[in-house]
């Protein structure tokens, strides 16, 4: 058995140690959605250290094993669900696959890559949760082609709200190594981040679309 938390904390301190994550909590970042947001998260980064990278592949393997059980075939999501379901698919000794975000318009017209076998129990494997509308269209990609998703495992999610509707709207369970809430306890633990900003940073991940409204927020990044 593997203690969560503990898990939770030590990818936290990995993710901020080599800057896939970067907390501005008084000056955030704007995704392309528009939101403004205090975290900016890129875990491919986690793949130029190995240490890093050794450490999430083993622990991805090992709670897919205990919240999953027997599974026949890792799938990664395109992009950066790939080369972290290759990790974890040669850890477990398993068949890999991807889905593409959108059907190939050439050739096949593939949407799914690898050899597809109906029936076969799959793992989806994804770098972050956001609202998870992403991570959920593979999921449906993969069923329709026949196999039964045992669920999807990330490296880390924001925690919001509408990705736990989601993923329970499409009956898919879910895990991650860490979480936003964890990391900004980690954060504030080892003074990485202000503790006064700790309220702040809670706010926006309780309403992510709204958050920064009406207050004056620098634009640099």
């Amino acid at each position: 058995m593997y203690n969560k938390s503990d898990i939770e904390l030590k990818v936290a301190e990995f993710l901020l140690q080599i800057k896939a994550i970067k907390l501005q909590p008084n000056n955030p970042f704007t995704w392309a959605s528009g939101w403004k947001s205090p975290i900016y998260c890129d875990n491919r980064i986690t793949l130029s250290h190995p240490q890093v990278r050794t450490y999430i592949r083993q622990k991805l393997a090992q709670a897919i094993q205990e919240e999953f059980g027997s599974v026949d075939v890792i799938a990664g999501v395109a992009t950066a669900g790939i080369p972290q379901g290759v990790l974890v698919a040669q850890e477990l000794g398993l068949p890999f696959i991807y889905v593409r975000a959108k059907a190939k318009e050439h050739g096949t017209g593939s949407l799914i890559e690898g050899e597809v076998v109906e029936g076969q129990r799959v793992v989806v494997i994804e770098d972050l949760i956001s609202t998870g509308k992403s991570s959920l269209q593979a999921v449906e990609a993969l069923r329709a082609a026949g196999l039964s998703v045992a669920g999807l495992a990330a490296i880390f999610t924001y925690g919001f709200e509408k990705a736990d509707e989601n993923f329970a709207a499409a009956k898919c369970r879910y895990l991650t190594l860490s979480s936003y809430g964890a990391l900004i306890d980690y954060a504030a633990e080892h003074s990485i981040i202000a503790k006064s900003d700790m309220e702040l940073l809670s706010k926006w991940r309780l309403n992510p679309s709204e958050w920064g409204q009406g207050r004056v927020l620098s634009s640099e990044s």
